[in-house]
């Protein structure tokens, strides 16, 4: 009985392998749009697809992230200036993409730009600071997919969702969480209506890794600016102690974080090449080995692996 289960997965994983090998042609006829691009996932991965001779339209929301990547890169490779919370430079955009790709559509879509803070508990932040985070990670994705879908359409292309590991787990405060969770679902539900068309789209979950979208230096930075303008009694609840130890656990979080941002960027890059692309890429050790199992838990496991750290407030019970 093992000996033959041990068979099947043996089949599964190599018949797998073999899809997975498996890669589209005419790489240099296919444009790929993709936003964040200053530096991080995005800077890297066009750098990769350029390098690989596909057509990229690369998305910075700063002129100065523009011509850094422009040095790096081939002559194919297009920037245009894009700020996912503002339509007008959604629209603009599109009618931009628009007029690079033609009749051929729109190969890949990368919603790739982020922000992390402010990250802190729930009751130390502000509405401001929820919509603030979601309007960069949720909201705007949707609008910048909706507004380029017809065109993926047209090329029967791929949509690839940048989420996280705290799309699954949610572990910490603020609008990060929720934002990606929300991407999950929308990159869901897109799948099952875009299959239909012959369009693909994959969700990356990466753990934590070091970018310029948080390191600790900001992180610190961040959380010591929500902790000045929280109401003095939440302040008294929780207590400068509670503050401290709370600092130093997110500050070992990240310090921990990978470096290898190629372990992100390379499964961007097979969601959008290859022939038979994953649903989802987790990305990163502790994604594979801590959160995901942790996912999978039931809730009081859960909580209790996931705070087990985190100090008690001051007027804790």
């Amino acid at each position: 009985m093992w000996l033959y289960l041990a068979a099947l997965l043996a089949l599964y994983f190599l018949r797998r392998w073999h899809r997975e090998r498996q890669m589209v042609g005419n790489l240099p006829d296919k444009h790929v749009f993709i936003t964040g691009c200053d530096s991080g996932f995005g800077h890297l991965l066009a750098k990769q697809l350029d390098g690989r001779g596909l057509r990229v339209l690369a998305a910075c929301l700063t002129e100065q992230g523009a011509e850094r990547l422009q040095q790096t890169t081939s002559g194919r490779l297009q920037t245009v200036i894009l700020d996912v919370t503002c339509s007008d430079s959604i629209a603009a955009a599109t009618a931009w993409v628009k007029e690079q790709v033609g009749d051929r559509g729109l190969w890949g879509l990368v919603n790739n730009a982020g922000i992390a803070t402010p990250t802190a508990p729930s009751e130390w932040l502000s509405k401001a600071d929820f919509v603030r985070v979601l309007d960069v990670n949720l909201v705007g994705p949707i609008e910048v997919t909706l507004s380029l879908l017809p065109l993926v359409h047209r090329a029967r292309g791929r949509v690839v969702n940048m989420a996280s590991v705290l799309g699954r787990v949610s572990g910490m405060g603020g609008g990060y969480c929720p934002a990606k969770y929300g991407v999950e679902a929308f990159s869901d539900s897109l799948r099952r209506e875009l299959h239909y068309f012959g369009v693909k789209v994959s969700i990356i979950e990466p753990g934590a890794f070091e970018t310029s979208l948080v390191s600790p230096q900001s992180l610190q930075q961040s959380l010591e600016q929500v902790w000045s303008r929280v109401p003095a009694d939440v302040r008294e609840a929780y207590g400068q102690q509670y503050f401290d130890h709370y600092q130093k656990v997110m500050q070992r979080f990240f310090r921990s974080a990978s470096h290898n941002l190629r372990l992100v960027s390379n499964a961007m890059e097979h969601a959008l090449t290859a022939r038979h692309p994953r649903t989802r890429y987790s990305c990163g050790w502790d994604a594979k080995l801590f959160y995901l199992p942790v996912s999978y838990l039931p809730a009081s496991w859960a909580d209790f692996l996931l705070t087990r750290s985190m100090p008690k407030p001051a007027q804790g019970i």
